[in-house]
């Protein structure tokens, strides 16, 4: 009795093939398991690749990478595939898997095309064959990116799965969702209010319920550039939500983010205090004390992340920091205010100053000329004099503006102090051997 062919099945369709001219993967399993059984082959097993095109390194292929494996433990005797270009259409991937078809004594076979892999002549036929098919794909695939190019162009989609959530296309261009854009646009000005994703994501599931996205999407929403209406060289792919600015400063105030543990408190300088000796953030973190009236205090002080395990570092309390940043920031700011103020007043004083003298002389030829009387002209020259005083006496008297940005600032919860903080400064140092704050760097 003569030993059955043990057949393994073959099937494969890239994207745009699966429901063109029969080549569904359906359809070239029927056909495969027909001839099969027609023949009398034992079939040893399936193996389908769907959505992959054979141009793709037969390293993706992962069911062809299976089919090889039961090939070299010798469990199969022929390969049955449709067509040729269901195989390969690749001729140094086609030589290499011959090669192992070879060693372990398996052949394979189309069954709508007539090829013989076993003589030079066969082999001759079959490289050319791939040749032309590889020559086909090649053009094909340069008529793709042709109509791809001409569409990133004209700022027209390629596929929806390009736009992130917040975004629908509408006939063929991205546009921001109804639905969901109001969202969105709450999440970013969440961030830019606390500076921290996992705030917005409270938020967000607070406002919207079950409406709101999950954490991951949200967390995409401040990694995604197409926010900023960007997309790699495309500057106006979309309309934005945010600035590219804005999107900048996003990714620089992630990078210093560090994890305040699992209670809800927030630390008024999380990610800001930078270690002397390893440069990394500094977390926060609560110590109690007992009182000797019996009560309990609590300190708030921060450390490195790698305190414990590399070296030891400055434990500064956040009153300190909160104490040195605001007797360094708040007169910067005060100056800065009132340093503009008298800029601009100055400017004010000297239009006002030149068209007032303007007038005068006017007043005087006129008055010279006998055009105008001398009552009339003592009369508008005394308003223009007065003018003139009253205006350089409110500007002289424009820096006893009231000062409180410190009372804003201790309006503030803690939150928000941070928030403030966060948006101003990139980093605070601390000094080495002293432990004590050395300065700061604005962002």
């Amino acid at each position: 009795m003569n030993k059955k062919v043990r057949a393994a099945i073959y099937i494969r369709v890239s994207t745009e093939e699966q429901h063109l001219n029969g080549l569904s993967l359906p359809a070239q399993k029927q056909a495969l398991t027909e001839y099969a059984l027609k023949n009398e082959y034992e079939i040893t097993g399936y193996y389908a690749d769907e959505g992959i095109s054979a141009r793709k390194s037969m390293r993706i292929r992962k069911e062809l990478q299976r089919l090889l494996k039961d090939v070299q433990q010798d469990r199969i005797d022929m390969i049955l595939v449709t067509k040729l270009d269901r195989w390969f259409r690749n001729i140094k991937d086609y030589q290499i898997t011959q090669e192992i078809l070879e060693a372990h004594h398996c052949c394979w076979k189309t069954i709508f095309e007539s090829y013989d892999s076993s003589t030079a002549n066969g082999q001759m036929v079959i490289n050319i064959m791939l040749s032309v098919n590889q020559a086909e794909s090649d053009r094909t695939s340069e008529r793709i990116k042709a109509v791809f190019d001409y569409k990133r162009a004209n700022g027209e989609l390629i596929s929806s799965r390009m736009l992130p959530y917040g975004y629908i296309a509408a006939k063929g261009h991205p546009q921001k969702d109804p639905e969901t854009k109001d969202l969105v646009q709450d999440a970013f000005e969440q961030y830019f209010t606390s500076c921290s994703i996992r705030s917005v994501s409270r938020f967000l599931h607070d406002k919207y319920g079950n409406h709101a996205p999950s954490d991951s999407i949200i967390e995409r929403f401040f990694k995604n550039e197409k926010y900023a209406g960007r997309c790699g060289a495309n500057h106006s792919f979309c309309e934005p939500y945010i600035t590219y600015d804005q999107f900048l400063l996003i990714q620089k105030l992630k990078e210093h983010h560090t994890h305040t543990g699992s209670h809800n408190d927030t630390y008024i300088f999380s990610s800001l205090i930078q270690c002397p000796v390893c440069r990394k953030h500094c977390t926060g973190f609560r110590r109690k004390y007992q009182r000797k009236d019996g009560g309990c205090s609590i300190y708030i002080r921060y450390r490195c992340s790698g305190k414990y395990n590399c070296h030891f570092g400055a434990t500064p309390s956040e009153k300190q920091v909160e104490a040195y940043m605001i007797s360094c920031i708040f007169p910067s700011i005060a100056d800065s205010f009132h340093l503009t103020t008298r800029k601009k007043d100055a400017k004010s004083l000297a239009r006002t100053k030149k068209s007032a003298e303007s007038e005068m002389k006017r007043l005087n030829t006129l008055f010279l000329k006998g055009r105008l009387k001398e009552e009339e002209y003592e009369w508008q020259y005394q308003i223009l004099e007065k003018s003139l005083s009253d205006d350089h006496a409110l500007h002289s008297h424009a820096d006893n503006c009231p000062d409180n940005w410190k009372s804003l600032y201790n309006s503030l919860d803690k939150a928000h102090k941070n928030a403030f903080w966060k948006s101003c400064i990139e980093s605070i140092y601390i000094n080495a051997e002293t432990h004590q704050i050395s300065g700061f760097c604005f962002l």
